[in-house]
């Protein structure tokens, strides 16, 4: 099967939206638990994007962002990436630790920590409805975080695999408490024979 048949048809892109919601959704409960107060997600807004044209979305290739990436195995193979700019990335650490806004001026071995659990809870949480739903068993590895410019989180991304698609499902979504906001983005990057396996609904 080529990679032209193995783009995502309407169906296939449909039964991901579902999955996506239900994931996100769930990882901010998970979050909510993790710094103990209610932790709110809106609806996120979901599309299929080429990976060369993500630079483009997030300001450029030179554009400085941070990383949280994880590759998905199982029955379900591919990889995943939260990505936010980083002075975004700053404010989300506060967020996440209830402290005011700036309070976070680098990241250090601390902060690093929370966005890794930030990523590993997300990830779980949003595979953990993909295997719901599909009934394919899928678990994230340990969550990595990387500080870089978007092409070379990309140039990544792309060195570690020759079987990804060559489109990805981008969620972008605000995570919210008391009032504050911080956006975040999430890359789902599923190989081909993911992609054909789900197609299939095997």
């Amino acid at each position: 099967m080529t990679e032209t048949s193995l783009k995502f048809d309407e169906e296939l892109h449909s039964l991901l939206v579902v999955m996506a919601n239900e994931g996100v959704h769930n990882a901010a409960k998970g979050m909510s638990d993790m710094v103990g107060e209610s932790l709110d997600v809106d609806s996120p807004q979901i599309k299929r994007v080429p990976i060369k044209e993500i630079p483009d979305l997030l300001g450029g290739p030179e554009a400085e962002a941070v990383g949280i990436y994880l590759r998905v195995e199982g029955k379900i193979g591919g990889q995943m990436m939260m990505v936010v700019p980083y002075l975004k990335a700053l404010e989300l650490v506060d967020l996440m630790m209830g402290s005011p806004v700036g309070t976070t001026q680098s990241l250090g071995p601390i902060e690093r920590s929370a966005l890794q659990e930030m990523g590993n809870l997300t990830g779980s949480f949003f595979l953990n409805a993909v295997a719901a739903t599909t009934g394919l068993d899928a678990r994230p590895s340990p969550p990595a975080v990387m500080v870089d410019m978007i092409g070379a989180i990309i140039d990544i991304i792309l060195a570690t695999s020759d079987n990804l698609s060559e489109t990805v499902l981008m969620l972008q979504a605000k995570f919210l408490r008391n009032g504050r906001e911080a956006e975040v983005d999430f890359w789902i990057i599923p190989d081909k024979n993911t992609i054909e396996r789900m197609a299939k609904g095997e």
